[in-house]
């Protein structure tokens, strides 16, 4: 029970929440995928649909050589990256007004990637592969009366671009590193912070990771974003020998060969970083007899792994809190929309209450405000309005009287 429990949460509940996000909304603009399919150059369209064909390549041969244990893991990192990262970082996208060109695209790769998702599902989630297969029929392109009547998916080796799913990862990992580091500082996401420098030895690799800065920026909320290949200026990179390995191969020369590994130079700590083999006096020695370490030098804010490092200027001024600020604002507005059980799409007036200093910074960020929440009428009034719905930043009292257009 526990184990089907937690396959649900892990990998059914978030594929199933993609396709009703993709519902929800292209039924809002009436997309249709006979009039309305386009698949554009977007950055993100076009690595989720490449990391859709390598997924598809690589069920197919697990499947083929009966290696089913294989299939499971690849299916829910797939789903993770459509959940958490696709669709996360492509949201605002879906909620523009009106069916653009942007959106259709959007909307397209989105479908395209839930439709494949469907099949290849269908041996291991018959039911609930053919309820969303059935679902997209409803816009649409599909003929078939179930899934199950489809031909299983097979890969367009032509829409792998795998130097783009490298970028993408090492954003990932940019992103992961950049929240880890807040966590540490106890610094909110929503408050901006100035400077964010990411580091890496491969300039090429960083030229391809500065295509989704914007991804970057919107995730990490800060004002800029540098590129650096000095990583030596940010970590110490220093190397252990793994002992019990070593030990027998080296045997009496242990002692002099264990100084040797700890005065091991930066490239080739890389090398041994990288899964490749160093000499030492005409030795070889392999990534499993030295162990590499990684850690923040003095004086930075590095925080670092073993594909990629960041330094994150955790200084703030009153201009980056106010603003921070306002995004909490803009988050007691969407909650109260969602307890109030408003649409998406309902534009809205609302009434506030509350102490100086955030009525100070509601006025300075009020056009901001408004249009991340759909609000086209707000006022500041001096008493608590009659049913408000009452919300706390930062420990000050919010109130929020709203109601639709």
């Amino acid at each position: 029970d526990e184990g089907v429990k937690d396959m649900v949460r892990r990998a059914l509940l978030p594929w199933y929440n993609s396709f009703k996000f993709f519902e929800t909304y292209a039924k809002v603009d009436g997309w249709s995928a006979k009039d309305n399919f386009k698949l554009g150059n977007n950055i993100l369209d076009r690595w989720l649909l490449s990391k859709l064909q390598t997924l598809i390549t690589n069920v197919n041969a697990e499947m083929q050589a009966y290696r089913l244990y294989n299939v499971v893991p690849e299916l829910m990192g797939f789903i993770d990256d459509l959940t958490n990262w696709y669709i996360r970082l492509n949201r605002r996208r879906f909620w523009d007004d009106g069916l653009t060109q942007d959106k259709c695209e959007a909307y397209s790769a989105l479908y395209t990637t839930l439709e494949s998702l469907s099949g290849l599902m269908a041996p291991f989630t018959p039911f609930l592969a053919d309820h969303i297969y059935l679902k997209l029929k409803d816009f649409g392109a599909l003929t078939e009366a179930s899934v199950h009547l489809c031909a299983y998916p097979e890969a367009k080796s032509e829409m792998i671009n795998a130097t783009l799913e490298t970028a993408v990862d090492r954003m990932q990992q940019v992103i992961l590193l950049g929240r880890q580091k807040r966590l540490l500082e106890t610094i909110k996401v929503k408050t901006p912070l100035s400077v964010l420098k990411v580091i890496h030895q491969d300039k090429n690799l960083l030229n391809e990771i500065k295509k989704l800065e914007d991804y970057i920026q919107t995730e990490l909320n800060v004002k800029t974003v540098e590129y650096h290949t000095d990583e030596e200026n940010y970590i110490r990179l220093y190397a252990k020998p793994n002992l019990p390995v070593l030990g027998k191969k080296l045997g009496k020369e242990m002692g002099l060969y264990t100084k040797k590994i700890a005065e091991i130079g930066y490239k080739e700590l890389a090398l041994l970083e990288n899964g490749k083999s160093v000499l030492i006096d005409d030795k070889e020695f392999t990534p499993e007899e030295i162990l590499t370490f990684r850690e923040a030098k003095a004086g930075t804010q590095a925080v670092t792994n073993r594909f990629i490092t960041i330094d994150l200027n955790c200084t703030l001024d009153q201009k980056l809190i106010d603003e921070g600020l306002a995004r909490e604002i803009v988050n007691r507005i969407q909650k109260t929309r969602k307890e109030l059980n408003f649409n998406v799409d309902d534009r809205i007036s609302i009434k506030v209450y509350t102490n100086d200093q955030l009525s100070k910074v509601f006025t300075e960020f009020k056009d901001y405000i408004c249009s991340e929440t759909l609000t086209t009428d707000a006022e500041i009034i001096g008493v608590i309005p009659s049913g408000a719905l009452k919300h706390e930043i930062d420990e000050m009292e919010f109130h929020i009287l709203a109601s639709k257009k």
